[in-house]
C-alpha cells in the first residue's frame, strides 16, 4: 500500500471521464464520497432506496460544488428486483467504480422484500447482486474498482454458514458483525476470482471507524427507544469523527494510485479516526473456503451468477 500520511481529498487524482456508483448516498460517508468524486470530475450516479433524500442530495452536490455531473438513481438494495431494475436502467457502457456503500446496522429483525434477514439481505446479499449484474461494465472498463464499506466490527462475528438469516436465534450486533465479516470474505472471493480471470480490475474494502452518521441512531429510532437514540448521537457528538473524515478510507481505496486487491483500508488511529491507513482484519475474513462457500450460498439465494467471472 502506498504512503497515506496525512492524506485527505486534496490528494484524490483527476477524476474526468470516470464514471461512479455510490450506494447509499444520500446521506453520511456516502454522500460525502459522491461528492468529493463529483468534485474531482467524476460523473456520479446516487443510488439511494428514497427518491426525496436522493434527490435533495443531487441537489445539495450540486450546490457545494458547481457543475457537478451527479445523478439519483433508484435503488433498494432491500428488493433483488429493484437491484435488478438499476442494473438493466444503467445506461453508460463502462463502469470505473463501484463503492457498495450502503448498509444498516444494528436493527431490531425484520425482512427484506425477498425473505433475507435485513443486515445480511442489504449489506452483503443486495451489494453482492448488485456488483455480478454490474459485473460485465466492470469488466470493459480499464482500472476498474469495487470498494465494498466493511466495518471494524466484523470482529463481533463470523458468518454462520448453516444459519445466513440468523432464523435460529438473532442478536443484532452479532447479526451486523456477521454481515460485515460478509464484505469481507466476498472482497476476497472477488479478488481472487478477478486474479483468475486475467482482470486488472480491483476488489478493495474500507471502513470509516467511529464516524458520525445515523447508522448509529436508527435502529433505537425505529424501535422508539429515545434514551438509546440520546445516547447514540451524543456519542456521535462526543467522540466520532465527522462523516467527512469517516468517508477518507473509502475515498482512499477508490481513488489512491496502488491499491492492492483485497486489501482493507481505515483510520490511522487505532481504526477509529485519522487518515487512511492498512486495517487489521480477523484472519477468517481471508479463508479461501470460506470466502467460497459464502460466494455459493449468496449466488443460490439471489440467483446472481459472475458468469463474465467464470462463476
Amino acid at each position: 500500500m502506498p504512503s497515506t500520511t496525512g492524506w485527505t481529498t486534496h490528494d484524490i487524482p483527476d477524476q474526468s471521464g470516470r464514471t461512479a456508483v455510490v450506494t447509499g448516498a444520500n446521506s453520511g460517508i456516502g454522500l460525502v464520497t459522491a461528492r468529493e468524486l463529483a468534485r474531482r470530475g467524476a460523473r456520479v450516479l446516487l443510488a439511494c432506496r428514497s427518491e426525496e433524500r436522493g434527490r435533495g442530495a443531487e441537489e445539495l452536490v450540486r450546490r457545494e460544488v458547481p457543475g457537478a455531473d451527479v445523478e439519483f438513481a433508484p435503488l433498494d438494495l432491500a428488493d433483488l428486483s429493484s437491484v435488478r431494475r438499476f442494473a438493466e436502467s444503467y445506461s453508460p457502457g463502462t463502469l470505473d467504480l463501484l463503492v457498495n456503500n450502503a448498509g444498516v446496522m444494528a436493527l431490531p429483525y425484520g425482512r427484506t422484500a425477498d425473505g433475507f434477514e435485513t443486515q445480511f439481505g442489504i449489506n452483503h446479499l443486495g451489494h453482492f447482486a448488485l456488483t455480478g449484474l454490474l459485473a460485465g461494465r466492470l469488466l470493459k472498463t480499464r482500472g476498474a474498482r469495487v470498494v465494498t464499506v466493511s466495518s471494524g466490527m466484523h470482529a463481533l462475528a463470523d458468518v454462520d454458514m448453516g444459519d445466513l438469516n440468523s432464523e435460529r436465534r438473532y442478536r443484532r450486533w452479532v447479526a451486523y458483525g456477521r454481515s460485515k465479516t460478509a464484505n469481507l470474505l466476498f472482497t476476497h472471493e472477488l479478488a481472487l476470482r478477478l486474479a483468475a480471470a486475467g482482470s486488472d480490475v480491483v476488489a478493495a474494502a474500507a471502513h470509516p471507524g467511529y464516524a458520525a452518521t445515523n447508522l448509529q441512531t436508527a435502529g433505537a429510532r425505529l424501535e422508539g427507544r429515545r434514551t438509546a437514540e440520546r445516547l447514540a448521537e451524543l456519542g456521535n457528538r462526543v467522540l466520532a469523527q465527522s462523516a467527512e473524515a469517516g468517508a477518507l478510507p473509502t475515498l482512499y481505496a477508490a481513488t489512491a494510485p496502488g491499491v492492492r486487491p483485497d486489501s482493507f483500508t481505515g483510520p490511522r488511529l487505532m481504526g477509529w479516526r485519522g487518515a487512511p491507513a492498512p486495517s487489521r482484519r480477523a484472519k477468517r475474513t481471508l479463508d479461501d473456503v470460506a470466502g467460497e462457500r459464502l460466494w455459493a450460498a449468496s449466488e443460490q439465494l439471489t440467483g446472481v451468477t459472475y458468469d463474465d467471472l467464470g462463476g
